[in-house]
C-alpha cells in the first residue's frame, strides 16, 4: 500500500507539470502546418518496436493504443509508466544554420485491476506538438527592408480513462477509452522594421484552443498455438469528431520602447477543427515471453476531415492576407 501511495503522489506531481510538456518537445518548421507533428501514441515497449500496439497484449506493460489490452493483467498487479523524450535538431537552408535541443516529460499512465476479468487505465499522452522559430529579411515593393520571423508553440493532448473486460476464456476482450482532448496551438508572425522607439513594428498572432471529449474502442483475440506460443490480433476504432474550439486572430503594432496598439482582433468559435475516422489493425506473435513479433496497419480519413480553422490559420500566417495586413501597417506608419 505504501508503494502504491508513493506512485500516486508521484503521478499527481507529474500530471501537474504536463501542461508545460507539449510546449518544447520539438523544434521543426514543418510543425507550422496542420496539427503540427503528430505524436507517437505508443509507450516504451511499443516504441522500441517501431510504434506498434494494436495487437500487443502483455501483463507487464500498459498499451493505450488498444484499450482491450488492459484486462490481460492479473488481479495483484499495479502498473505505472511514464516517459521522457529528447530531440536534437540541425537545420541548414544553405545560408543559415540552426541547432536546437528539446525534451520533456511526454506521457504518464497507470493501470490496475478492478476484478479478475476487468482492468482500468488512466493516463495522459500527446496527440501533436508545435514548435518552431525561423525568419528572414524581406523587401517590400517600395524597396524597404524589414525582418520577418515566425514562431509557433503548443500542441494537443489526450487525458484518457480506459476500461477493458475479458468476455471469453482470457482470449477475447473488449475495451474503450474516454479521453478529454485539450490543448493550445499558437502561431506568431513578427515584422521588425527597426530598433528606433518611434518606429512601429507589427505582430500577427493566431491562437487555437481545443477542449472536447474523444472516444477510442478496441477488441483483441488471443489464440494459443502451443504451450509456449500464442498469436494475438487486435482491432481499434476512433470515430471522427468535430472538436469544440476557439480561434483568436489579432494584429497589433508596437515600438521597441514598449508602446503598442491593437489593430484588429477576431474570435471564432467551433469554425471546424476535426479529427478523422481512425481504423487500426495489428497482430503479434509471442514465444516463451521472450520473443515478440508484431505489425500494425492504420488507416485515417484525413481527406474527409474539416480543417476550416486550420485553413484560416495557414491563410493568415503564411498567405497573402498576412503579408498585406503587415505591409499596410508598415507602409502607413513608415511612409
Amino acid at each position: 500500500m505504501l508503494k502504491i501511495n508513493k506512485l500516486l503522489i508521484a503521478s499527481i506531481l507529474i500530471f501537474t507539470q504536463l501542461s508545460l510538456a507539449a510546449q518544447n518537445n520539438t523544434n521543426s518548421p514543418y510543425t507550422r502546418f496542420g496539427y503540427g507533428e503528430l505524436a507517437d501514441r505508443s509507450f516504451g515497449a511499443g516504441r522500441a518496436m517501431g510504434g506498434v500496439g494494436f495487437g500487443l497484449r502483455s501483463p507487464k506493460q500498459i498499451n493505450s493504443m488498444n484499450p482491450a489490452s488492459y484486462s490481460c493483467m492479473d488481479s495483484l498487479t499495479f502498473l505505472f509508466d511514464f516517459g521522457v523524450s529528447g530531440q536534437l535538431s540541425w537545420f541548414d537552408d544553405g545560408i543559415n544554420k540552426q541547432h536546437d535541443v528539446n525534451g520533456n516529460v511526454e506521457y504518464i499512465a497507470l493501470q490496475f485491476p478492478l476484478h479478475k476479468r476487468i482492468a482500468m487505465s488512466v493516463g495522459i499522452l500527446p496527440y501533436s506538438y508545435v514548435g518552431y522559430n525561423f525568419g528572414a529579411q524581406r523587401t517590400n515593393e517600395d524597396g524597404f527592408n524589414y525582418v520577418e520571423t515566425f514562431n509557433g508553440s503548443g500542441g494537443l493532448n489526450d487525458l484518457y480513462l480506459g476500461l477493458s473486460i475479458d468476455i471469453w476464456k482470457k482470449r477475447l476482450s473488449v475495451g474503450a477509452n474516454v479521453g478529454y482532448f485539450f490543448g493550445n496551438i499558437k502561431h506568431e508572425q513578427y515584422s521588425i522594421v527597426g530598433s528606433n522607439s518611434d518606429v512601429y513594428n507589427a505582430i500577427q498572432s493566431q491562437n487555437l484552443e481545443v477542449r472536447d471529449i474523444k472516444m477510442d474502442f478496441g477488441v483483441q483475440y488471443t489464440h494459443p498455438l502451443s504451450k509456449t506460443e500464442n498469436i494475438t490480433v487486435g482491432l481499434v476504432f476512433s470515430p471522427k469528431k468535430s472538436l469544440h474550439s476557439t480561434y483568436i486572430n489579432t494584429t497589433a503594432k508596437y515600438t521597441s520602447g514598449g508602446a503598442s496598439e491593437l489593430v484588429s482582433a477576431d474570435t471564432t468559435k467551433n469554425a471546424g477543427f476535426d479529427i478523422p475516422n481512425s481504423i487500426g489493425f495489428g497482430a503479434s506473435c509471442v514465444k516463451n515471453n521472450k520473443l515478440t513479433l508484431a505489425a500494425d496497419f492504420l488507416y485515417e480519413t484525413w481527406n474527409k476531415a474539416n480543417f476550416t480553422v486550420l485553413r484560416i490559420i495557414l491563410k493568415t500566417v503564411s498567405g497573402l492576407e498576412a503579408e498585406q495586413s503587415i505591409y499596410r501597417i508598415i507602409r502607413t506608419v513608415i511612409f
